[in-house]
């Protein structure tokens, strides 16, 4: 149940105008089960022995008290009979339907408030439905009030104004928002704005248009430039400016409904509790339909901005500070510093970036003035950080509104934050101060000098969480700006959505003294994205400044929906500074790091045709070409014999990746020139062969004409008649290894798999090994989220360190020991390797077949390195620095 609706709900409740049934009527707010309830309405279940007392066991002590009884009396009674009782009740509660006294027992908190202030206290009996308050509010619960409530009194008024632009029912939103808040933060006098609507406008909400429309258009005006006629009752309403109420309001119709909601948003909400961080993206929310249903599931978490904002430049600011304490000249450079540095989120959204940077950047403000006053300097309280130092650009009309708007509440929250830490500091909030530039507009078409000019020396930096995007779900519009951005670069169409902010803020920090940081999926710093972005953007004299390798990317609310993300910062390289990666809440300061976020040079793999070694080649497997016409399930295959008893020669089984890992298998027909005399003397053979040569001469592709030359092959051959390792194109990711094997000579790999003929045992002991693993996990592109296989970029790169026979054959008995296991445990490989990192679900790998690989990983590690690896990340920059020197010694050769 909506928060809303609970407070609704409460507020029926109490006012009724007969109290006898409220405790009923309160319990069952809070999913008691009927029949508790109705027991309780018929005296049973209640353990209390005084008559208006209701003590249900574990839940509730409650006593309602006559209007002239004393209340805190009555209370102080029943804790000392509560105290005295071996089985406490979670709560006490005593009313006089004037004021309620309520006490948890477990935490200790108290609630004394005004009857008719309950509903929006509801959260303090939470625990009766498993929530304890603690956890509630870490919710934010005021956001999500407001934003309930909020999207309530947008749906009514634009069912109520069907021809309405979106743009004026936004505005007005925005408009409404900032009035509420204004007046419960004394930046209007208490409760101005509700008041008026409650006192001035009819109840049908029939004038309430007008009411709107006079009071926003004098908003906008100084009080001395305001006409002499101007009514009385508009005459307390401050200048508010800031551009916020320059255009006219749009005409709109109000009811008797959308004027309570108004009013209720204002009566029944803790503006003062509201956190601009959040508020903005449920507010944008609120105006889009298909993110209705997740309030509060996107807006990005504090300490996950902090994890980008913090390297990129909070964390020098304030070591800045500290080596600054004691020295009063030093303490000015630094205010007057951050009093100069430019910020811009070129994906803004709803402003999180922004704000958390404001706020931060105010309260190292307010530090530097206390310190300066510790050290006895107390002068006039001149401003530093401004709102004209924050830019944005941002897509969505309402969103660049929402972060305005957001902007002034943190502006207004952080003057009032000055003034309690340093009393003589007094910063006004109105009239509103500008923003430097939030833009309505695409980030990818805009020129983001136009929107923040800057000098190369400026201290400037960008930031934020620009939308990802894989290339397989980008729409027309997305590709369109692709397109724009990379039309001159090959294979473009293969990049992430995200990597176009990547590229266009590496162009505007080159040769300057700007840096950035944005939050990306991290598939664009894995597979063959690397080779395709990571060169461009290194051509603008740029490398990396710090990095988080692979975490998962969530934000505060409570179903929230995580992504696998990296962040990265860049700098121009003639920009000196500690590099730092971070990894596994570690972090380690290094000389360079990669595009594959690891610890070294910036070597990107490439697509190699073959292996720099003599390992046998890795192909894949046999492509049909044949429209399913040479290939047959299980039961196909034993009918066809059934009626065709002589073919039995001409069938192989055949074997998908999927097949493979599933234990399935299927025939087909394998006819070449030594059977093909047998297969021309069976009609439903032939049948078959000049259904596929007509299928393979209708189609569109030159090489499927090709083959209708020889009918009766497969399209693709490269079966050889020995045992081969076959590795599945595509697998899971959810695995801890990818599942390779050994086929007989009898089975036909498809198309879906890759195989190496004439491999050494010990080969599958390499590629089987956590170090190929990571290698795979590093470079393999993607289907969905499992991993595909490559030869040109995963196989033939892939290092292997010089091995001695000694170290072969034991890897090769290793290799012969999980074999074996395999079948001593049986089920299929997806049962024997599961799926141990699924994160609902997660099915273990077989303990025995487990503990047999982690045995093959130390000895094929030994053979990498001679003493054990500290992570994933050490064994990633070893096999990156091999293969870097392995192309350097044949480009030397």
């Amino acid at each position: 149940m909506a928060i809303s609706e609970i407070e609704d709900k409460i507020e029926d409740i109490i006012e009724q105008d007969n109290h006898e049934e409220f405790i009923f009527d309160f319990l069952s707010v809070y999913n008691f089960p009927k029949s508790t309830i109705t027991k309780l309405r018929k005296g049973l279940g209640n353990l209390a022995k005084e008559p208006g007392e209701i003590y249900l066991k574990n839940r509730l002590y409650y006593k309602s008290v006559n209007t002239d009884g004393n209340l805190m009396q009555t209370f102080t009674d029943i804790k000392a009979k509560i105290d005295e009782l071996g089985s406490k009740p979670r709560y006490i509660m005593v009313t006089d339907f004037k004021d309620v006294l309520a006490y948890d027992v477990k935490t200790q908190d108290t609630l004394s408030i005004p009857f008719e202030r309950l509903p929006q206290k509801f959260e303090f009996f939470l625990a009766w439905n498993g929530i304890e308050k603690a956890d509630f509010d870490k919710e934010n619960p005021a956001d999500i009030r407001a934003a309930e409530r909020f999207a309530k009194l947008y749906d009514v008024i634009v069912k109520d104004n069907p021809n309405a632009t979106r743009k004026g029912l936004n505005l007005f939103l925005i408009r409404v928002l900032f009035c509420l808040f204004a007046e419960d933060t004394n930046i209007f006098t208490k409760n101005l704005f509700t008041n008026r609507v409650k006192q001035l406008t009819k109840v049908d909400g029939s004038d309430l248009d007008d009411f709107i429309n006079q009071l926003f258009s004098i908003l906008d005006v100084k009080k001395e430039e305001r006409p002499k006629d101007t009514p009385s009752w508009l005459v307390d309403f401050p200048y508010v400016d800031g551009d916020l109420f320059k255009e006219p309001h749009e005409s709109l119709k109000f009811t008797a409904e959308s004027r309570k909601l108004i009013i209720d948003a204002g009566e029944k909400l803790e503006w003062d509790q509201i956190n601009p961080d959040i508020l903005g993206s449920m507010m944008q929310a609120v105006a889009s339909e298909d993110s209705r249903s997740h309030l509060g599931m996107h807006y990005t978490s504090v300490p996950n901005i902090m994890k980008v904002i913090k390297p990129l430049f909070l964390d020098d600011l304030r070591t800045e500070f500290d080596n600054a304490k004691g020295d009063n000249s030093k303490l000015n450079a630094l205010y007057e510093r951050i009093g100069k540095i430019k910020f811009m989120d070129p994906a803004c959204g709803s402003g999180n970036f922004l704000i958390v940077t404001y706020k931060q950047l105010r309260q190292l403000e307010i530090d530097i003035l206390k310190e300066q006053n510790n050290l006895g300097y107390q002068t006039m309280y001149l401003p530093s950080v401004t709102l004209d130092q924050f830019y944005g650009i941002e897509i969505d009309d309402f969103a660049c509104d929402t972060t305005r708007l957001s902007l002034w509440i943190a502006e207004h929250q952080m003057n009032v934050k000055l003034h309690e830490e340093i009393q003589d500091a007094v910063r006004p909030t109105l009239p509103l101060q500008h923003a430097g530039a939030i833009v309505c507009g695409n980030a990818l078409r805009i020129d983001w000098n136009e929107v923040m000019p800057h000098t190369k020396d400026e201290e400037v930096y960008l930031f934020g969480n620009p939308p990802y995007i894989g290339s397989r779900n980008q729409t027309s519009e997305n590709k369109a700006d692709l397109k724009y951005l990379f039309s001159k670069i090959k294979s473009y169409k293969k990049l992430d959505y995200v990597c176009s902010w990547y590229f266009k803020g590496a162009r505007y920090i080159s040769n300057t003294n700007a840096e950035l940081s944005f939050v990306t999926t991290n598939s664009i710093f894995q597979g063959e994205q690397v080779s395709i972005l990571w060169p461009l953007v290194f051509n603008y004299n740029v490398d990396f400044s710090f990095a988080y390798t692979s975490f998962r990317w969530s934000n505060n609310a409570k179903n929230n929906a995580g992504v696998v993300v990296a962040i990265a910062g860049l700098k121009s390289i003639r920009k000196n500074r500690e590099k730092k990666l971070f990894s596994n809440g570690m972090v380690k300061i290094v000389k360079n790091i990669s595009p594959y976020l690891t610890e070294g040079g910036s070597v990107i793999i490439r697509k190699a045709n073959s292996r720099y070694d003599n390992l046998p080649k890795l192909q894949k497997g046999n492509a049909a070409y044949d429209n399913g016409f040479f290939t047959f399930s299980v039961s196909e295959y034993l009918d066809f014999l059934n009626r065709n008893p002589e073919s039995k020669t001409l069938f192989k089984k055949y074997i998908s990746a999927s097949d493979f890992i599933n234990g399935k298998f299927k025939y087909c027909l394998w006819i070449d020139k030594t059977n093909l005399d047998l297969a021309m003397n069976i009609p439903e053979v032939v049948d078959r062969i000049k259904k596929v040569e007509e299928y393979r001469k209708n189609s569109k592709r030159e090489v499927t004409r090709k083959a209708a030359e020889t009918p009766y092959e497969f399209g693709e051959i490269r079966w050889k008649e020995t045992q081969a390792i076959i590795i599945p194109v595509v697998s899971s990711d959810l695995r801890y290894y990818v599942p390779i094997g050994y086929i007989n000579d009898d089975i036909i790999p498809s198309y879906a798999t890759f195989v190496i003929y004439d491999a050494p045992l010990w080969l599958m002991g390499i590629l089987e090994s956590r170090m190929h693993m990571i290698w795979l996990k590093t470079l393999s592109g993607r289907l969905g989220t499992d991993y595909r296989y490559s030869a040109g970029l995963i196989y033939n790169t892939f290092p292997i360190p010089f091995l001695s026979d000694r170290r072969k054959k034991e890897i090769g008995e290793l290799v012969l020991n999980i074999l074996d296991i395999r079948n001593e445990e049986g089920g299929t490989l997806a049962d024997l390797y599961g799926s141990p990192l699924a994160e609902k679900n997660p099915k273990p790998m077989n303990t025995r077949l487990l503990a047999a690989h982690k045995e093959l990983d130390q000895v094929v590690e030994r053979a990498y390195k001679d003493r054990p690896f500290k992570n994933d990340n050490e064994r990633l920059s070893l096999l990156l620095d091999m293969h870097n020197k392995k192309i350097k010694e044949t480009k030397d050769n």
